[in-house]
């Protein structure tokens, strides 16, 4: 038995990979992204403390349904790769059980993802906050954009498919200029199938209430229709499956 620290977990459809899935959210991570929406998984010591065996348990107990709906299961944050052996462990029990399975990071800790975890790992999505180093840690506040393009590189070497995720900030990562740099970089990577633009919300404020921690979007506007168009037509333009 492995063990690690859950967040919690649920069912999603369509959001978190393919079909119905099981979606286990862990505890931790080492960025602190002003836009966050779950500012609650930032500390690995608020989970709930779980062997990868219990987690298991809770999955088996919907693997009819998740494969009838041509699902799988998730591993999501937080940031799961801050638990690395304790992923690696759900990732390989879910293949086992004969399920999809699905790494969702941001690829700051890739280098930590060891063969074997990759090995039992079905898809990878892989959070890609800017293609600028400087507005990276701007968005991040603790990190650095290097090991994810690494990760990225590395992730296509192994033939692994890669569904991108981008957060669209209005004046934080819409710059146009920056986009068309993300969108060269994800064309020339043969193993992304789609990048999803995914708009800025404010849906987690209370949570910063809850916590007493400023939440520094808090006076952002969510992308209007028209920039929303504009971006996700620049991927597109370099033959990028984008929603």
């Amino acid at each position: 038995m492995v063990a690690g620290a859950v967040h919690s977990w649920d069912l999603s459809t369509g959001v978190d990979g393919p079909g119905t899935r099981f979606v286990a959210f862990l505890a931790g991570c080492p960025l602190r992204c002003r836009y966050c929406h779950s500012p609650d998984t930032w500390y690995q010591r608020n989970g709930t403390p779980t062997t990868d065996d219990e987690l298991l348990l809770q999955i088996r107990r919907y693997e009819r349904f998740i494969k009838v709906a041509g699902g799988g299961v998730t591993v999501s944050g937080g940031e799961p790769l801050q638990q690395p052996a304790f992923t690696a462990a759900v990732l390989r029990g879910a293949k086992d059980l004969g399920l999809h399975t699905a790494l969702d990071t941001s690829g700051f800790l890739g280098d930590r993802a060891t063969p074997e975890l990759l090995d039992a790992t079905d898809l990878v999505l892989l959070d890609l906050k800017s293609w600028d180093p400087a507005t990276y840690r701007r968005v991040t506040r603790t990190g650095e954009l290097a090991p994810t393009l690494r990760f990225a590189r590395r992730l296509a070497e192994r033939g692994m498919p890669m569904w991108i995720r981008f957060v669209l900030v209005p004046g934080l990562t819409d710059d146009p200029a920056e986009v068309d740099g993300m969108a060269d970089f994800l064309a020339a990577l043969p193993t992304v199938q789609r990048v999803e633009v995914l708009p800025f919300h404010r849906l987690g404020a209370h949570k910063y209430r809850e916590l007493g921690v400023p939440f520094l979007c808090a006076d952002t506007d969510p992308p209007s229709a028209d920039l929303l168009a504009r971006v996700r037509g620049q991927f597109a333009g370099r033959g990028l499956v984008t929603t």
